[in-house]
């Protein structure tokens, strides 16, 4: 079958383009934004990509059009389809009936670690043998691909509250029905589509629902937000992390190792694990839960997690230039900007971190979280924002910061800006969930001028 995917680009669905080659059929694709780590390995897998969504796209003439959630009605491609009656399906609609049915789904939901904490997953399961299929909303290190089909019971998958497609609101995660599932955190994000916190756990609710008596929720006691969705009716055994008596980390010691404990009881020790902060430790305290669930010895869990080596774009070292390292990360949300930052402070100490933040989401350019980036950015030693098509003033947004953050309009004069102020020892933090306009290369080749 020759399956053309709208909107392929998208971490999600370029994933389904990768499984959808994997599953035998022919895969091509279009998009405006084409960016890596996303078209570079659409690319290595032969995947043809076209730019935009010209209407002449119909010519192709495919047995199927894939539309993801980012297309609109209004788009011209989109319209073709619709007027002449076409078929078409939502990438989730599609991922559920083609690849998740009759798997041992393991889904991974929460406003924030879901990229993460679903690596972390696939990890420990391959680690342990069981040869995981996975969809994760990054390219985690040790694969070097977001998505693969295997010859496996077993699906990792990123389980993702954002709408299903144009033409179903739903969150994209109700598709899914895991037999295990991780709540990370729940907060209030994607105001584009979401009323309030509320509409969310309403959403997070339907997820609920879905899941078996004979499967696992593995919640964080930290989210008052997450024991309302479970009061409202849970059908499913839950195992707490982070309290409630049930799975705790300690800290992080002087070797970057940490102890693991259930009830109170001690289950063992990861020697070493390379992500910092807290909320990295309860990402992997999540997935040594689900993997038990799955069949993992903790054991094996614990041994596993010290081979972990990160996901791209979640505090990923782009280069180094006269002693200044250039990091990329996704963080958009307050909340993970500043859990970020407290994780980056807590692995390179007192060095000077340099912040650049582009609010790109649409919640961001909404303007409906700008006053809680002044806090969340208040660990960085300096922040440059990036304030270009924006409904909103970044500077005056962040002027509780005073002489620590910048705003700029102009992308070449933000990095002239950084690198006049950046000097050997710093750390220059790139926080944006997009291509930025390639703006690490741009700073590391100002570095070396």
């Amino acid at each position: 079958m020759h399956i053309h995917i709208l909107g392929i680009c998208g971490t999600f669905m370029g994933g389904i383009a990768l499984l959808a080659r994997a599953a035998g059929h022919r895969v091509t694709g279009c998009d405006a934004n084409v960016y890596p780590p996303m078209s570079t390995q659409l690319e290595e897998q032969g995947i043809e990509l076209v730019s935009g969504y010209d209407a002449a796209q119909i010519s192709l003439a495919p047995d199927l059009f894939v539309v993801g959630n980012a297309i609109s009605r209004g788009n011209p491609l989109l319209e073709a389809i619709l007027d002449r009656n076409l078929p078409y399906v939502s990438g989730p609609q599609w991922l559920a009936q083609n690849i998740l049915q009759g798997r041992w789904v393991l889904g991974v939901a929460g406003t924030h670690g879901k990229t993460t904490t679903t690596a972390l997953l696939t990890w420990i399961l391959e680690e342990a043998g069981l040869n995981p299929s996975f969809l994760v909303g990054g390219v985690p290190q040790g694969f070097g691909v977001s998505a693969r089909l295997a010859d496996s019971p077993f699906f990792v998958i990123e389980a993702d509250e954002y709408d299903t497609a144009f033409c179903d609101k739903r969150s994209k995660f109700v598709h899914y029905q895991p037999r295990t599932v991780i709540l990370n955190n729940l907060e209030f994000d994607h105001a584009d589509i979401f009323t309030d916190l509320a509409a969310i756990e309403t959403q997070f609710h339907h997820l609920v629902r879905t899941l078996p008596g004979n499967g696992l929720i593995v919640a964080n006691a930290d989210e008052a937000s997450l024991e309302r969705v479970l009061a409202r009716g849970c059908w499913t055994p839950v195992e707490w992390f982070n309290g409630k008596d049930g799975w705790l980390a300690g800290a992080q010691d002087t070797g970057s190792g940490f102890e693991v404990s259930l009830s109170g009881k001690s289950l063992g020790r990861v020697e070493r694990f390379s992500l910092p902060g807290h909320h990295n430790r309860a990402n992997a305290l999540a997935a040594l839960a689900a993997a038990r669930h799955a069949g993992v010895p903790v054991e094996l869990g614990l041994k596993a997690l010290a081979g972990f080596q990160g996901v791209k774009r979640r505090l990923e070292v782009r280069g180094e230039v006269r002693g200044i390292t250039v990091i990329d990360d996704f963080a958009h949300h307050p909340t993970a900007i500043r859990v970020t930052i407290e994780g980056l402070r807590q692995k390179v100490g007192k060095a000077r971190i340099l912040a650049i933040l582009e609010p790109r989401s649409n919640t961001m350019k909404l303007g409906t979280m700008k006053a809680l980036l002044p806090g969340s950015l208040a660990a960085a030693d300096a922040t440059f924002c990036y304030g270009a098509n924006l409904g909103w003033d970044a500077g005056e947004a962040l002027a509780p910061l005073g002489a620590k953050a910048r705003s700029f309009d102009d992308l070449g004069a933000l990095v002239a800006a950084v690198c006049a102020e950046a000097r050997a020892g710093d750390h220059i933090l790139v926080m944006s969930n997009g291509g930025f306009g390639g703006v690490h290369e741009k700073l590391l080749s100002a570095l070396a001028t």
